[in-house]
């Protein structure tokens, strides 16, 4: 008799506790339309960031970062390589130094990315801040222009952003 008590006890409260979390789950999507749960809904399943930097170093410590905040990276240490590269659906975004060591510029990759026709947000970071240079980021529609060291608060921001998050969150 007692065993039976506690399985009822332990069914009542997993099922009060499935109600409140329910309950919380409406409120908290009464507040939006049914377009923005299914676009965040859908976006975090696109979790990739794609990097490019020659820097090695760097490539390292962004990875390490995004995955502990939960993101898979795919990393590209050339514009070549990162060229090459054809899947864009899976990618949340793209992580672009702007000065890379062949002589290229990850804004020219991003003009390349929007005339193939790929429409996934690039947060552009570099470590050669210039009002030039810019200007010539933002004119490019990009999400987010970091100089480095980057921070990691603004990288997450940027991210969040990237996937509509933080607009749902305000």
């Amino acid at each position: 008799m007692r065993a039976r008590l506690n399985v009822d006890l332990d069914q009542s409260r997993t099922s009060r506790r499935h109600q409140f979390v329910r309950m919380q789950i409406e409120r908290t999507f009464a507040a939006v339309s049914a377009d923005q749960v299914w676009d965040r809904w859908v976006v975090q399943d696109r979790k990739h960031v794609l990097v490019v930097d020659d820097d090695p170093r760097t490539l390292r410590a962004i990875a390490r970062l995004l995955r502990q905040q939960g993101y898979e990276t795919l990393l590209f240490q050339s514009a070549e390589a990162f060229e090459n590269h054809i899947d864009f659906e899976e990618a949340l975004c793209v992580l672009l130094d702007i000065n890379l060591n062949s002589g290229r510029s990850g804004i020219d990759l991003r003009h390349r990315l929007k005339e193939a026709g790929h429409s996934v947000p690039v947060i552009y970071m570099t470590g050669n801040d210039s009002l030039t240079v810019h200007n010539a980021a933002l004119q490019s529609g990009c999400l987010a222009y970091l100089v480095k060291p980057v921070l990691a608060g603004s990288l997450i921001e940027a991210l969040q952003r990237a996937s509509g998050l933080g607009q749902l969150n305000t």
